[in-house]
C-alpha cells in the first residue's frame, strides 16, 4: 500500500511537471498575427527569389511584399496568411529556399501603458525661477516625480548626465513637446509609414522618451534621467499601439547601424520570432544595450522581447517599492524599476492622442519601468563601460537586493542609479580626480611650469596629461583601482619630480636636485647635465625590472604598472617633441627607438594586469 501511494504521488508530480513545462514552452508560440514572414536564404540569387515569390503569388493568390525599404537587404518578405497557410508553407518546396518561415507577430503597448485618461497636474511653471535644493533640478514639477527620487538619480548626476550616449526609443514615435525642445535628437525613422520623421500619434513613445532624456534644469516641467544623452526616435507602433516583429526587428538593426548605444522597447507580446532574435544578436554584437518591458499581464514569465536572450527584462515597482500588481515576473526578468500604480503614476510630458496637444501625464506599467533602466544604462555607458554584458553586470550588482524573492519579482533587485554610476566609475578616472591628482602631487606648484621656460612647457603639459589620460583611455584594457601607488608610478615614470629642479641651496652641489628632478629616461645623463635620454633607461628595461621585482606585492605592483604606463607616455611625447637619445642622435632613428619602447611598455603593463587577474 505504501509503495502504491508513493507511486501515485510520483505520477502526479511528474504529470504536473510535464504540464508546467509544456505550458511554459507554449508561451513561445502564443501570439497573434495576420501576416507571415519569409526569410529567403542569402546565398539564393535574386532571380531565384523572384521566381519563388511569383510561385507563392499564383498558388496562394497573394502579393508578397517588402515590409519597408530596409527589408530588401535581408531578403525578408511578407504575405497575408493564418496558421493554416503557415503550416502549409513550412511543408512546401518554398521552405527549402528560406532560412525560416514564421508568423509576423503583432507586439503592442502593454495594456496599462495605453493612454486611457489624462491625469491632472499643476502648471508646468514655464520660466519659473524657483531654485532647486540639495542638488535637485529646478524643474518645478520634479517634486512630483517620486520615481526619480526612488532610483537616486540626483546622486548619479554628480558624476554623469549621459553626454555623448544615444538611446533609441523603439515605440510609437516621439513628438518634440515643449519639455523635449532642449533635448538632443539624432536621425530616426518611421517604420510604420516608411518615412524619415518619426512623429508620435499615440503619446506612449513621447512619454517613454521623456523618462529617458526629458530636458532638465530648464525651469519647466519635469526631469529626465540621462538628459544630456541623444534620443533616436524609431516608430514601429501605430496610433493604436500595435506593430509587427518585422518592423521592430528592422528598427533594432537600424539603431545598431546608426550609432545607438542603448535601445528601449516598451512593448511586447506573445510569440517567439527568429527574425527578432537575430536582430537582437546583431545589435548585441555591435555593442548595443537592449532594454524591454516585462509586460503587464501579472503572469509568471516576461513577454517578448524582454524574454529573449541579450535583452534586459524589466519588471515594475509601485511607489511603495513593492512589485506593481500588474507586472509580469519570473522567467525573463533581470531587474525591477519604478513603473507606478494607482497610488502614484510616472509623470512626464507627452501628447494628448485626441488633440495632439502637449500634456503632463501620469502613466503606469512596465512600459514606464523600462525607460528608467535604459536611462541609467546610458549614464553607465557615459562613464566608460561600453560592453552590453558589462553594463548589465553593473546594473545588477548595484541594484538594491531583495532577499525573499523566490518568484523572481525583482530580478537582481531594484534599480539604483547612483550606485550603478558609482560602481561603473570604480577603477576609472574622472576630471575631478585629475585636478585633485595635480594638486596632491605638486603639479600646481608654479615652479614646475616655470622651470625650463616656454620651450619646455608644452612637453611637460603633455607628459603629465599623457600619463594620466593614457591610463584613463586604456581603462578597459587596464582595469585597475586608482590608488596612491599607481599615482606615484605614473608621476615617476612620466615626468619625474620636475618641481625640485629650481631648488637652489647656497654652497651645496646641485646634482642631487637634478637627479631628483629627472624622469627615469634621463637617469644616467643627469650628472653630466645633459637632457639627452640614456638609451639604457629610456627603454622598457627599467619598467621590466620593476614589474619583475614588485609584481608579487599587493600594493607596490601598482607602482610598477603605473611607472610602466608613465614611461610609455614620456617616451611617446619625447619621440614627437625632443627625440634626443645618447648615441642615436635626435633624428628618425631616435624617434623609432622611443616609439618601439613606448609600445613595449604598454604591452608589459597589460601583461602585468593580466597576471593580476589570474586566479591564485
Amino acid at each position: 500500500m505504501r509503495r502504491f501511494l508513493l507511486f501515485c504521488l510520483f505520477v502526479i508530480g511528474l504529470s504536473a511537471a510535464i504540464f508546467g513545462f509544456l505550458n511554459f514552452q507554449g508561451l513561445a508560440a502564443k501570439g497573434e498575427f495576420e501576416t507571415i514572414l519569409l526569410d529567403f536564404r542569402e546565398d539564393l540569387p535574386q532571380e531565384a527569389v523572384q521566381q519563388k515569390l511569383e510561385a507563392i503569388a499564383q498558388q496562394y493568390n497573394v502579393t508578397p511584399r517588402l515590409d519597408n525599404k530596409f527589408s530588401a537587404r535581408d531578403n525578408v518578405y511578407i504575405i497575408e496568411g493564418d496558421k493554416k497557410r503557415l503550416k502549409k508553407l513550412r511543408k512546401s518546396e518554398i521552405a527549402k529556399a528560406t532560412e525560416f518561415i514564421e508568423p509576423n507577430y503583432i507586439y503592442r503597448i502593454p495594456e496599462l501603458g495605453k493612454i486611457a485618461h489624462l491625469a491632472e497636474f499643476d502648471s508646468p511653471g514655464d520660466c519659473d525661477t524657483t531654485r532647486s535644493t540639495a542638488g535637485e533640478p529646478n524643474d518645478p514639477m520634479y517634486s512630483k516625480q517620486w520615481h526619480m527620487h526612488n532610483i537616486g538619480v540626483v546622486g548619479a548626476w554628480n558624476q554623469t548626465k549621459g553626454s555623448g550616449i544615444t538611446v533609441a526609443v523603439i515605440d510609437t514615435g516621439v513628438t518634440r513637446v515643449r519639455d523635449l525642445v532642449e533635448t538632443k535628437f539624432v536621425k530616426g525613422y518611421d517604420f510604420v509609414n516608411d518615412r524619415q520623421e518619426a512623429k508620435d500619434d499615440n503619446g506612449h513613445g513621447t512619454h517613454v522618451a521623456g523618462t529617458i532624456a526629458e530636458a532638465t534644469n530648464n525651469y519647466y516641467g519635469v526631469a529626465g534621467i540621462a538628459y544630456e544623452a541623444n534620443l533616436m526616435p524609431l516608430k514601429v507602433l501605430n496610433e493604436y499601439g500595435g506593430g509587427t516583429v518585422a518592423d521592430i526587428a528592422e528598427a533594432i538593426k537600424f539603431a545598431a547601424d546608426n550609432g545607438a548605444n542603448v535601445i528601449n522597447m516598451s512593448l511586447g507580446g506573445g510569440g517567439e520570432s527568429q527574425l527578432m532574435k537575430e536582430a537582437i544578436e546583431y545589435a548585441h554584437k555591435k555593442g548595443v544595450v537592449i532594454v524591454a518591458a516585462a509586460g503587464n499581464e501579472s503572469q509568471n514569465s516576461a513577454a517578448y522581447p524582454a524574454r529573449y536572450p541579450r535583452v534586459i527584462g524589466v519588471s515594475a515597482l509601485g511607489p511603495d517599492g513593492e512589485k506593481a500588481p500588474y507586472s509580469n515576473f519570473g522567467a525573463g526578468v533581470d531587474i525591477s524599476a519604478p513603473g507606478g500604480s494607482e497610488a502614484g503614476k510616472v509623470l512626464q510630458q507627452t501628447i494628448d492622442p485626441e488633440t495632439g496637444e502637449a500634456v503632463f501625464l501620469g502613466l503606469q506599467g512596465t512600459s514606464m519601468a523600462s525607460p528608467h533602466v535604459a536611462g541609467v544604462a546610458a549614464l553607465v555607458e557615459a562613464t566608460g563601460v561600453k560592453e552590453p554584458d558589462d553594463v548589465l553586470k553593473v546594473l545588477q550588482e548595484s541594484a538594491r537586493k531583495i532577499q525573499d524573492d523566490s518568484l523572481n519579482y525583482y530580478g537582481a533587485g531594484q534599480l539604483n542609479a547612483e550606485a550603478a554610476v558609482t560602481r561603473a566609475s570604480q577603477g576609472q578616472i574622472s576630471f575631478q580626480d585629475f585636478f585633485r591628482w595635480l594638486r596632491d602631487n605638486g603639479y600646481l606648484n608654479p615652479r614646475f611650469w616655470i622651470d625650463g621656460g616656454a620651450v619646455a612647457l608644452l612637453p611637460k603639459i603633455l607628459m603629465v596629461l599623457g600619463s594620466y589620460l593614457l591610463a584613463w583611455f586604456l581603462r578597459v584594457y587596464f582595469p585597475f583601482t586608482w590608488s596612491w601607488s599607481l599615482s606615484s608610478g605614473l608621476i615617476a615614470g612620466s615626468s619625474g619630480l620636475f618641481f625640485l629642479k629650481p631648488v637652489y641651496i647656497f654652497d651645496l652641489p646641485q646634482w642631487p636636485f637634478r637627479l631628483l628632478g629627472s624622469s627615469i629616461p634621463e637617469l644616467g645623463n643627469t650628472l653630466q647635465g645633459t637632457n639627452a635620454f640614456n638609451p639604457l633607461f629610456a627603454s622598457v628595461l627599467i619598467p621590466f625590472v620593476l614589474v619583475a621585482l614588485l609584481l608579487g606585492h599587493p600594493q607596490w605592483k601598482w607602482f610598477a604598472i603605473g611607472t610602466t604606463l608613465g614611461v610609455a607616455a614620456c617616451l611617446g611625447v619625447s619621440a614627437v617633441f625632443d627625440p634626443a637619445v645618447w648615441g642615436l642622435g635626435s633624428g628618425m632613428i631616435a624617434r623609432i627607438f622611443l616609439i618601439i619602447n613606448a609600445l613595449l611598455c604598454l604591452g608589459l603593463a597589460r601583461l602585468a594586469v593580466n597576471n593580476e587577474e589570474q586566479p591564485a
